[in-house]
């Protein structure tokens, strides 16, 4: 059955557009209060969300439709995403909501659920909820006393910067250490600063202004220029950049060089395989992941495991087999001993302590592996299923032929639009090129 309304990471669109506005917001509200309601007891669900101007909008439908069937809404304010699925924990509620559209532009938005133990909805819970947003839900409403009430949760942030500052490794701090802090003018633009000040660090911030519309605009982990500017600028140890919820971290080194997810996984998991704290004799990451991290782990005896793309599915395999570390190169990192999901504050901070520890400079622990060549492009199509098409599927089997064991293609169709994502690696950077193009030629030939 097609889903109405739940893509890969929640429901997300134009605030007001087609599909995502008040009304919507309030029967979510609605049918995933009446979803997980349970026993005699108040239930209660915990709502933050990020600067949009459209979150107080959403958050008020989001509360309406919760009260409306006997739940307590607890209002967050502006909070990280992980801040949400930890605080859902944390304050026993039955919901967790987190109001944000993540790295995309002001106008967009989004809403994702979380289940009480701070992990996001199966796809079956999804549907379930679409369903009952379809349904007439009038006679399942709450009524006198049993309504619900909202309260507004002045002591979250400060519950989330402790639980932070926690996991950082017994006797390290950040003192002597010059941190460029960019928050995306995003959901952790007082918390991530407060952490890293309180830890011991030295900290200037960028995108600590938000205004309502300049989230993730020229700032943020999707636009690190501000932030190597302001690394060289100010001869800093490290830039920190996270994205509009803080679920995601790109770091820049002392020379301004970005270190992407691929690279601070491969630092993680080699630390942590020293210190007999690596689970799983390895990591989980996606089909993007570079062949250069394979190749890396691999001679240090450690494995990778690779899913389809999204941090959710990550997160799937490292629970089903025993991992601690998964992520994606776009900079979502899991650090599942302290994290249900991609948290930017909490995973720059274990790589600072590795910094720390190893009294290096960030360029000499972050530069672990030569990527090997990748080429991704995005093909765009008019009709059909080209990928079923028999030149398509020729095309792609010659390629891999060609590319034998020492490359690796991907051939993934988005699932939002029209597109289909044509990846390619090997060590011969003319041959992936080649390949690439081809493909691509082969698919708006035939659609």
């Amino acid at each position: 059955m097609a889903r109405r309304y739940f893509g890969t990471d929640g429901i997300r669109g134009l605030a007001n557009g087609e599909k995502l506005t008040p009304e919507l917001a309030m029967k979510v509200g609605m049918a995933a209060g009446l979803k997980f309601v349970n026993g005699d007891h108040r239930n209660r669900v915990v709502i933050g969300k990020d600067t949009r101007r459209s979150g107080y909008m959403i958050e008020s439908a989001l509360t309406a439709g919760f009260t409306a069937v006997g739940m307590d809404v607890y209002l967050l304010g502006p909070m990280p995403t992980p801040a949400v699925a930890m605080l859902t924990r944390s304050l026993r509620a039955d919901l967790g909501v987190m109001i944000s559209a993540s790295h995309n532009p002001f106008d967009d938005n989004g809403i994702k659920l979380f289940r009480h133990d701070g992990y996001k909805l199966s796809d079956a819970l999804e549907d379930d909820i679409e369903q009952l947003m379809d349904s007439n839900m009038l006679g399942q409403l709450s009524v006198g006393r049993d309504i619900g009430r909202a309260h507004r949760d002045e002591a979250a942030q400060t519950r989330y910067i402790e639980y932070a500052k926690r996991t950082m490794p017994k006797g390290i701090d950040l003192s002597g250490l010059r941190v460029v802090l960019d928050c995306a003018n995003g959901a952790a633009y007082k918390v991530a600063p407060t952490a890293l000040w309180e830890l011991g660090a030295e900290v200037f911030v960028i995108g600590n202004e938000p205004d309502g519309f300049n989230i993730n605009d020229k700032v943020g982990s999707t636009a690190p220029e501000a932030l190597i500017a302001k690394v060289k600028e100010l001869r800093a140890d490290i830039g920190i950049a996270l994205d509009g919820d803080a679920d995601r971290v790109i770091i820049v080194d002392e020379k301004g060089e970005i270190v992407d997810g691929d690279q601070f996984m491969a630092v993680i998991a080699q630390s942590w395989h020293a210190r007999g704290e690596l689970k799983g004799g390895g990591l989980v990451a996606t089909v993007m992941s570079n062949l250069g991290l394979e190749r890396y782990l691999g001679g240090i005896g450690l494995s990778l495991e690779r899913t389809q793309v999204g941090d959710r599915y990550v997160l799937e395999a490292m629970r089903a087999k025993g991992f601690n570390v998964g992520g994606e190169q776009s900079g979502h990192i899991i650090l599942s001993d302290f994290t249900t999901t991609g948290d930017g504050l909490i995973a720059g901070l274990q790589l600072l302590a590795v910094a720390k520890q190893a009294g290096r400079a960030v360029s000499e622990i972050c530069k672990r592996f030569d990527k090997v060549p990748q080429l991704l492009q995005s093909v765009r199509y008019k009709e059909g299923k080209p990928l079923e098409h028999k030149l398509v599927q020729q095309a792609i089997k010659e390629s891999q032929a060609r590319l034998g064991d020492g490359g690796r293609l991907v051939i993934r169709p988005s699932g939002t639009e029209p597109v289909i994502r044509v990846m390619v690696e090997s060590d011969d950077e003319g041959l992936v090129s080649a390949i690439v193009s081809e493909i691509a030629a082969t698919i708006k030939k035939v659609a």
